[in-house]
């Protein structure tokens, strides 16, 4: 473990600590400023004098939220975040030094923030120019009002630089963020059931990052003695490989969750179906009329709009997938309110998200090489998933879903080596070294599936003809 690693570590600790008087604070104001003192104090920990990048990114953003025109300052916002990432990223060639690693995470949820709030603020400014609310349902009336607000430089501040989630996520809406500071419910949960089935992961994935890194670091992949070992032994590496690589994101985003619920950060009643990275989706005039602090008490509460990661859900289902949908949960949500969903050319839109994704996560050829196999692999799976899974059609259920876990998590595997190796050399020597035989394998089995499909339907008529006889 590095330095970096051991302040990382260190912060999301005394985090956790800090949360359970944070939580308690009852002065709205001295709550908000004190959540993000520390949230600036920790980026600049991290961060040193690169917080520059960080302060230049949210004034200038603030400057276009709060001064842009309501209907175009989400895409502005959009366009001038992802352009100074670039930037950021490629420093080096302007002479300025590269920021550290935290700092790009900071960074990096500093985007999602922002541009999220840009595009709630157009979202509420669209909802008060509509004139047809007469004809809307109460529920509908209630769900806009709660996406009206009024945004100054400190807001814009105070939310970006809050502790919880400054450094990994997770990303909470600013709606989160106001009822955090605003609503009674971090007062009545009972948090303990949720801290310890978050900390019941912790020593698991910890020992198994340290284990899995001590027998098979990294670094051995890029050495001539790994090339000089047998085929089956490469092939198999990246096993360990993805392993390691997957503890260590799940153990940080574990590990923020647990910051954000010991803050109260995203804590809402059961009855309001609350989902990940977007809060309460339903009984919005039983929310709102929920004070009686008896009835409070009596509630049941949960943490779902600020849970990241499912590792067994994630780990254990049979297709990519479900398993995407439970990997990073918030930065997806993100992705699909912002992304997919806004963009206008519906069939241009998967492709696009992917793109956005990858640029998001940096400028390294390793993060594209990873994301754009990713439509080619659900090809793939669409077609065995309806041989096999579908009408409980092929072969018997367990084996058919053994069969399908094995090869989602060998292409996640294949696909997460080009992640952790980064850099366009080291990855085509990985794979020249396996022969690129995992998509030439996938590639013949889609062919194979869609043959089978193919050879499938006329039995399925004359079935049908016969039952109709």
């Amino acid at each position: 473990m590095n330095v970096d690693d051991i302040i990382y570590l260190s912060l999301l600790v005394f985090s956790m600590g800090f949360g359970l008087y944070y939580r308690k604070i009852t002065n709205v104001e001295n709550k908000r400023l004190l959540g993000a003192g520390l949230g600036f104090v920790i980026a600049f920990i991290v961060s040193g004098f690169h917080i520059l990048h960080i302060l230049i990114t949210t004034l200038i953003n603030a400057c276009i939220i709060l001064f842009i025109d309501k209907r175009k300052c989400h895409v502005y916002s959009f366009a001038f975040s992802f352009l100074y990432l670039f930037f950021f990223r490629s420093t080096i060639y302007f002479g300025i030094p590269y920021a550290p690693s935290h700092t790009n995470l900071v960074q990096m949820m500093l985007t999602l923030k922002l541009v999220g709030l840009a595009f709630e603020v157009n979202t509420s400014f669209e909802s008060k120019k509509k004139k047809d609310d007469a004809i809307k349902t109460e529920e509908q009336q209630l769900e806009d009002e709660t996406q009206q607000f009024e945004l100054g430089f400190t807001d814009v501040f105070c939310y970006v630089f809050n502790y919880c989630g400054v450094l990994t996520g997770p990303y909470f809406r600013y709606r989160t963020y106001l009822d955090h500071l605003h609503k009674p419910y971090n007062n009545y949960d009972d948090f303990m059931p949720a801290i310890k089935k978050k900390l019941y992961w912790v020593p698991i994935l910890a020992g198994i990052h340290v284990f899995t890194g001590y027998y098979w670091p990294l670094a051995y992949v890029n050495t001539n003695d790994f090339l000089e070992r047998s085929f089956l032994y490469r092939y198999w590496y990246v096993w360990p490989s993805f392993l390691i690589f997957r503890s260590r994101i799940y153990l940080g985003l574990v590990l923020t969750e647990i910051v954000c619920v010991l803050g109260g950060m995203g804590v809402y009643p059961v009855f309001s179906k609350p989902k990940s990275g977007h809060g309460p989706t339903q009984q919005f005039k039983q929310l709102k009329e929920t004070t009686d602090p008896e009835i409070l008490k009596a509630l049941e509460y949960n943490y779902e709009t600020v849970q990241s990661i499912n590792p067994y859900e994630s780990d254990c289902v049979p297709t990519m997938r479900e398993a995407m949908k439970h990997w990073n949960i918030t930065v997806q949500y993100w992705l699909a309110t912002y992304i997919y969903k806004r963009f206008p050319y519906k069939k241009f839109r998967v492709g696009v998200t992917m793109l956005m994704s990858a640029v998001w996560h940096g400028m390294y050829a390793g993060y594209y090489f990873c994301i754009a196999t990713v439509p080619f692999a659900l090809m793939w799976e669409d077609v065995w998933v309806k041989l096999l899974l579908k009408n409980n059609a092929g072969a018997p259920k367990t084996i058919a879903n053994g069969f399908m876990l094995f090869m989602k998590m060998q292409m996640f595997s294949y696909q997460s080596i080009s992640f952790v190796l980064l850099e366009i050399n080291k990855i085509i020597r990985y794979y020249n070294s396996v022969y690129h035989c995992i998509p030439i394998l996938y590639f013949g089995l889609y062919f194979l599936g869609n043959h089978l499909l193919k050879s499938n339907k006329p039995d399925q008529k004359t079935s049908q003809k016969e039952a109709t006889d």
